[in-house]
């Protein structure tokens, strides 16, 4: 499981969806005031639970010899998708943009990619420890 290249592939996009979702967050803040802005969200982590669970999984399953039979298919990890807020309300202005809910959502990102760094890194620490023989 150590070199599966899905599990890194998965937190290589994870990361990039939080970087994605913090640009957005930032944007929505940045048009708070502009009349008719409406804000963005993005959705990835419903995707990858579908694509993870459903019956027909795209993701191809990891093998540790080339004679196992392969399950799954692509290996396809899902992009995300960046759509209109369907709970924002909107204000007299015609924006809705509401600047708390996204501070939340800021915050909520920050933790979770903070937590994707440290997953990451500790997946290259153990890779580091199998290079090296076990020993630091």
């Amino acid at each position: 499981m150590l070199l599966d290249s899905n599990h890194l592939r998965i937190l290589e996009r994870s990361l990039d969806v939080g970087t994605l979702r913090q640009r957005t967050i930032a944007n929505n803040i940045a048009n708070m005031d502009v009349p008719n802005f409406k804000s963005k969200q993005v959705v990835f982590e419903d995707l990858l639970q579908q694509e993870l669970s459903g019956s027909t999984p795209s993701l191809a399953a990891y093998r540790t010899n080339e004679k196992h039979l392969p399950f799954g298919t692509t290996g396809e990890i899902p992009k995300p998708v960046i759509t209109s807020n369907p709970n924002a309300i909107v204000q007299n202005n015609g924006n809705d943009v509401d600047v708390e809910y996204e501070m939340n959502q800021l915050a909520k990102n920050q933790i979770w990619y903070t937590g994707l760094t440290q997953i990451t890194n500790g997946y290259f620490q153990k890779l580091r420890s199998v290079i090296n023989g076990g020993g630091s």
